[in-house]
């Protein structure tokens, strides 16, 4: 019998006011599968899970299961969670059954940020088809590693007054990746200028024994969002550099652990696991097509 009790749980609608109850449910829920750990914090919970629509599964005053349903775009979008102490009762089952009914004709699009076996069967039992997954990697700063600076380059921290260049280093460095959105300078910059946790001191861009831009990295809190190489620079080490820079400068202030997260088909996540990374769960998408 679950520690919850063996009782049915009440069904009903949750909202603005049950952020408590949501942000319990997702660290259970993270606690049991890893993921994103940012799932458990107000904005991605609101994104998520404060949807159009909206049904929980409720036990004792507390939530043991839920799903938002948004249908405001070209396809519907829905993310749910099931309690780990709730699991095999059928209630994820439900749960899909009912983002399905609320979708209707529009194709279903489903986040994971809490990825696990036994949502991966039922998915794809009901006809969804995987279609991204990544990694998430925790680094403990108490172990750094050591890189070797590549032969004629240096670094230097990101400024605004170098924007240009760090757009066109990321736009070099990811042009040629497969559904790259080619977004313009201005909406990148703007992207990082209005994200409160973006860290430009601690950010870098790579140069080259001529000052070019040959890669970059961009940190946001205690996230590496993002490294990229220029094509003519990959292989050198330059973005092991970067990283293990990035590391050291982030337990220089403070911080006791490093995430990113990488696509499950990048060969780059081989690379942040001889840096020290490890695994802490993965998140994915799924989708249904109508008609």
């Amino acid at each position: 019998m679950s520690e919850l009790g063996g009782d049915a749980p009440t069904w009903k609608e949750f909202g603005e006011g049950h952020l408590v109850e949501l942000t319990e449910l997702a660290e259970a829920c993270l606690a049991a599968d890893g993921g994103l750990p940012l799932f458990a914090r107000t904005p991605l919970l609101r994104a998520r899970l404060l949807q159009t629509r909206t049904l929980g599964a409720w036990h004792d005053g507390g939530l043991v299961a839920a799903v938002g349903v948004g249908t405001g775009g070209q396809s519907a979008t829905s993310t749910g969670l099931v309690h780990p102490d709730w699991r095999g009762r059928g209630l994820g089952s439900r749960l899909l059954s009912w983002a399905g009914e609320q979708a209707g004709d529009a194709d279903l699009l489903l986040t994971t940020e809490s990825w696990n076996l036994g949502a991966d069967a039922l998915f794809t039992a009901r006809g969804f088809e995987r279609t991204f997954t990544e990694w998430v990697l925790r680094h403990d700063l108490t172990a750094l590693p050591e890189v070797a600076r590549p032969d004629g380059v240096r670094t230097e921290p990101v400024t605004w007054e170098i924007g240009p260049e760090l757009f066109e280093a990321y736009y070099a460095s990811f042009a040629d990746r497969p559904g790259f959105g080619a977004p313009t300078a201005e909406e990148w910059l703007g992207d990082l200028r209005e994200d409160d946790d973006y860290r430009p001191d601690l950010s870098l861009i790579a140069r080259g024994p001529d000052g070019t831009a040959v890669g970059f990295l961009n940190v946001i809190d205690n996230w590496i969002d993002q490294v990229g190489v220029v094509p003519e620079w990959r292989g050198r080490r330059v973005g092991a550099y970067l990283v293990a820079t990035a590391l050291r400068a982030l337990a220089g202030d403070g911080a006791r652990e490093a995430w990113l997260c990488v696509n499950d088909n990048n060969p780059a996540a081989a690379l942040y696991r001889r840096l020290g990374f490890h695994d802490a769960g993965r998140r994915a998408r799924y989708l249904r097509r109508r008609g």
